[in-house]
C-alpha cells in the first residue's frame, strides 16, 4: 500500500531537522481539500494573536497539478517547508531563493 497524501505531510515534518522542529511552537498543521477562496492555493500560513497559527496543506490541487507519486510527494515536502518559512517569518523573496517558491 502506498503512503497517503497525510503520510507525506507527517514525512516532510518528522524529516524536519531537530534543532527545527524544536523551535515549532503552538502551530498546527492539518490537511484540507481546498482553499474555498483560492482552489488552486497548494498550502497557506495563518497567524491570529489569539490562537495557534495554522500551516494548512491543500490535498486537491496538488494532486491535480502533480500526477507522478514521485513528484507530489516532493512537492509535498516542499509546500510543507514554503509554509513552515513562513512561519519563522521568511519572506516570499527569500523562500524563492532557497528554492522552495
Amino acid at each position: 500500500m502506498s503512503p497517503s497524501f497525510d503520510d507525506h505531510v507527517r514525512a516532510a515534518l518528522d524529516e524536519l531537522p531537530p534543532n527545527l522542529a524544536a523551535a515549532l511552537e503552538n502551530i498546527a498543521v492539518v490537511v484540507e481539500e481546498e482553499d474555498p477562496d483560492d482552489p488552486d492555493l497548494f498550502g497557506l500560513w495563518q497567524a491570529d494573536e489569539y490562537l495557534p497559527d495554522k500551516i494548512t496543506i491543500f490535498r486537491r490541487p496538488l494532486v491535480r497539478e502533480f500526477r507522478d507519486p514521485k513528484r507530489l510527494e516532493e512537492e509535498i515536502r516542499i509546500t510543507v517547508l514554503h509554509e513552515l518559512a513562513h512561519y519563522f517569518g521568511i519572506d516570499e523573496s527569500r523562500i524563492d531563493e532557497l528554492g522552495y517558491g
